[in-house]
């Protein structure tokens, strides 16, 4: 299991937003790059980025952005927000990104979701934000009726052997986790996922460790390296 704090990008600012609501922002660094530079000389070798900006507008208004941070850090990046079509993938791949995250089109366009995988391959993560199990779409702005389970299990028919699974109601709350979700989104999906949503302690790292590698792939993290309860490395010992 590996570390992957995150950035999350708004306005050309990493921030954080309580439950994916707009409206509550906290600004936490004005310099994305600088952020990811500081990450990488804790030890971290992945970074998980969100475009926020292009999960609302559906752009790719942070793509230079983004470049600049996988140039300068040598991380390895995932990033979602705002991929609407192939052309948006192969930008981003093209920047050095090691894995793009589908959200929003795993409902509104499997076609092309499916379409991603034979192209690109593992280079493709889905992304699952759910709210009281169902699959939340548009930047956690809508709801799209579909069951979070149901959804995963069709995806891993597609071929999609990564993925992020948020929980909505925990992410930045720093609230704690619930491990045993991760589980059955691990067994239904018949491969280990990335966990993401209320980590906010070094026991919350070490629970999701503790369910083993078939389970937890990776872990991701914010708020709580932001405030301070617990640095990059420790969080890295931890998983």
């Amino acid at each position: 299991m590996y570390l992957l704090p995150a950035i999350d990008i708004l306005n050309g600012q990493v921030v954080r937003l309580a439950q994916g609501d707009y409206d509550q922002v906290t600004v936490y660094n004005a310099d994305p790059v600088q952020q990811a530079l500081d990450f990488a000389a804790e030890g971290a070798t992945w970074l998980h980025i969100v475009d926020l900006d292009g999960a609302r507008t559906g752009e790719q208004s942070n793509l230079d952005v983004i470049s600049c941070i996988i140039a300068s850090s040598g991380l390895n990046v995932e990033v979602g927000g705002g991929v609407r079509n192939l052309i948006a993938i192969e930008r981003l791949l093209d920047a050095g990104c090691t894995r793009v995250v589908l959200g929003t089109k795993l409902i509104t366009e499997p076609q092309f979701a499916r379409c991603a995988v034979r192209e690109f391959g593992e280079a493709i993560c889905a992304g699952v934000d759910a709210r009281d199990g169902e699959v939340a779409i548009e930047g956690w702005r809508a709801g799209s009726g579909v069951a979070a389970s149901e959804l995963i299990a069709e995806m891993a028919g597609w071929g999609i052997r990564h993925l992020v699974y948020t929980d909505i109601s925990r992410d930045g709350m720093q609230t704690g986790i619930d491990a045993a979700a991760y589980q059955r989104v691990a067994e239904a999906a018949g491969f280990a996922v990335i966990a993401s949503g209320g980590i906010s302690s070094l026991s919350d790292i070490e629970a999701l460790a503790a369910l083993g590698p078939d389970i937890i792939e990776g872990a991701i993290a914010g708020r709580a390296i932001y405030e301070g309860s617990f640095s990059v490395a420790e969080g890295i010992a931890a998983c």
